[in-house]
């Protein structure tokens, strides 16, 4: 009888291994768990009595000729978001008295110049701001780079977006990548092509690659709840699955910032109610916002090496699908921003901060070059050749 009790606890441990071994594969957990597993153990910085900052930014992977509408539904999409946003931002406002900032990375392959108009006039309202977002497949870095300069010179001279850089005259950008693929770091290859794609984002004026995390993609790095800077491996893909930490008080050491966002295992949400299910910073009708996750963003803790009193979060959605309407433009979002608003920012403990892509690179910047004080005015950071003007301050920090 004992021999078989043995027996089964083993057989069982060996079923359990099997079924973990074979989660984590799927679901591509293996290529992030150990550095999951070495951050959540690893002690954490120690806490002073100045209040910690919580940066915020949504990254909308914004795509109104998603599965290839009509164009009447793809003026929908877009027009939905003009009406609808600015009734639920104008209801919140954080530590500085700024609406919720939304940045809507606008994909080059489905440009219209209906719909970038109306976005800008949202943007110019005080709403948010647009970025780049790219799915191409099979590409070159010619290709890629003809892409590139054209879309941005497009999005500046016509629709007075993007941002001049006031030191060198340039026009910059951030960037999403379309279905993760940055730096060709799909395993079949598709839906990019480009080894030397930070470069060539890098060469045509690309500030920080904001698509990171991935996960449950292939396409998921290994470094993870990381702002760092990758160095590009013209003759090997996905160059930015490692890097050095943005940190204070050193130059920048690689070819582009990659600014990541939260994950996470959840384990209050497990699959067979074994499993914990992945937090990946995803705002959708499958992932509503809820206190939990958003606990478990600040937690993470991101933020610059050296200055662990501000914290990043970068949060990703698609916004232009109408399944996620409900969610970005109704009461889960409204419930959101209340419970940011309530729980990290009582200007003792917390102070809350709203901000787009481009304000969040602007302000790991600060943070690198170690400048800080009651107050910053980002375009005094401006002027010291870090990014372009954007007439915007953040107070108290």
């Amino acid at each position: 009888m004992l021999e078989f009790l043995l027996w089964t606890v083993v057989i069982l441990i060996l079923a359990g291994s099997c079924l973990l071994g074979y989660a984590l594969r799927v679901r591509q957990m293996h290529i992030w768990i150990g550095e999951s597993i070495r951050r959540s153990v690893s002690r954490k910085p120690k806490i002073c009595s100045e209040p910690i900052h919580i940066f915020v930014a949504i990254t909308d992977h914004f795509e109104p000729a998603w599965q290839r509408p009509s164009y009447e539904q793809e003026c929908t999409r877009v027009e939905t978001w003009v009406r609808r946003y600015p009734v639920i931002a104008a209801k919140h406002r954080d530590a500085d008295g700024r609406h919720p900032q939304h940045t809507f990375f606008y994909p080059e392959e489905e440009y219209r110049p209906e719909h970038l108009d109306k976005l800008a006039q949202l943007c110019k309202a005080g709403f948010g701001d647009v970025e780049i977002h790219l799915h191409h497949d099979h590409d070159t870095a010619a290709g890629l780079r003809e892409k590139l300069l054209r879309f941005k010179m497009t999005l500046h001279e016509r629709h007075g977006l993007l941002h001049r850089n006031d030191q060198t005259g340039e026009i910059e950008y951030g960037f999403i990548h379309g279905n993760w693929a940055l730096d060709n770091a799909r395993k079949d290859g598709k839906w990019c092509g480009v080894n030397n794609e930070l470069i060539v984002l890098r060469e045509t004026g690309c500030y920080a690659d904001f698509t990171m995390p991935s996960a449950p993609s292939d396409t998921q790095t290994r470094k993870i709840n990381s702002i760092y800077y990758a160095v590009d491996d013209p003759l090997c893909p996905k160059s930015h699955d490692n890097g050095t930490e943005v940190e204070v008080g050193k130059a920048p050491a690689g070819d582009l910032m990659i600014i990541q966002g939260p994950l996470a295992l959840n384990w209050a949400s497990r699959k067979w109610g074994i499993l914990p299910r992945i937090e990946n910073g995803e705002l959708s009708s499958e992932n509503p916002p809820t206190p939990e996750r958003i606990d478990r963003w600040i937690r993470q803790h991101i933020h610059v090496k050296g200055q662990p009193h501000w914290i990043f979060v970068k949060l990703h959605t698609h916004g232009a699908q109408e399944q996620n309407f409900d969610v970005l433009l109704g009461q889960p979002m409204d419930a959101m921003l209340f419970y940011l608003e309530t729980a990290y920012n009582d200007g003792q403990r917390y102070q809350l901060h709203y901000v787009t892509a481009r304000e969040m690179y602007t302000l790991i910047r600060a943070a690198e070059r170690d400048i800080g004080g009651s107050l910053i005015n980002l375009s005094e950071v401006d002027s010291l050749g870090l990014v372009s003007s954007q007439k915007t301050t953040i107070h108290s920090l």
